[in-house]
């Protein structure tokens, strides 16, 4: 939440534990050290599931849960995906299961997290803010 980035993310055609569990480990590989941080989820059986929690306590992760009925608790996360549903899926019939996870992940990494500017980050895009707040941070880039 603190830059927008999409951090971890995994593509299957089946929402199983093993999706959750691939996200969260790209996640971890990428930024390194992330003992400590926030893992926050929606009560999704694939998050509260002995494979998830063990993936948690493995990179030393905290996990946390959203209330039965607090829409707002996804927001961020569904307004994402609202934006990657026009943007990518929506734009055209995909031959292939692999054309699309190519443009997808194309488009995450080429446009939202280096093209687009967002109001809430004072117009900058994700890779801009996170470089801004620690330079660090921009090595991973």
């Amino acid at each position: 939440m603190f830059s927008n980035r999409i951090v971890g993310y995994s593509i299957s055609d089946r929402m199983k534990v093993r999706l959750a569990v691939n996200a969260l480990d790209n996640a971890a590989s990428r930024r390194g050290d992330v003992a400590g941080c926030i893992v926050h989820s929606d009560r999704g059986s694939q998050f509260r599931s002995r494979k998830f929690v063990q993936t948690l306590n493995r990179h030393h992760l905290i996990g946390s849960m959203g209330t039965v009925g607090a829409a707002g608790d996804n927001a961020a996360m569904e307004s994402f995906f609202a934006l990657l549903q026009k943007n990518v899926l929506d734009r055209k019939r995909w031959r292939t299961r692999d054309e699309l996870r190519i443009a997808i992940v194309t488009w995450i990494e080429r446009k939202y997290h280096r093209r687009r500017r967002q109001a809430r980050m004072g117009r900058l895009t994700p890779i801009e803010c996170e470089t801004i707040m620690n330079p660090a941070v921009s090595l991973a880039a």
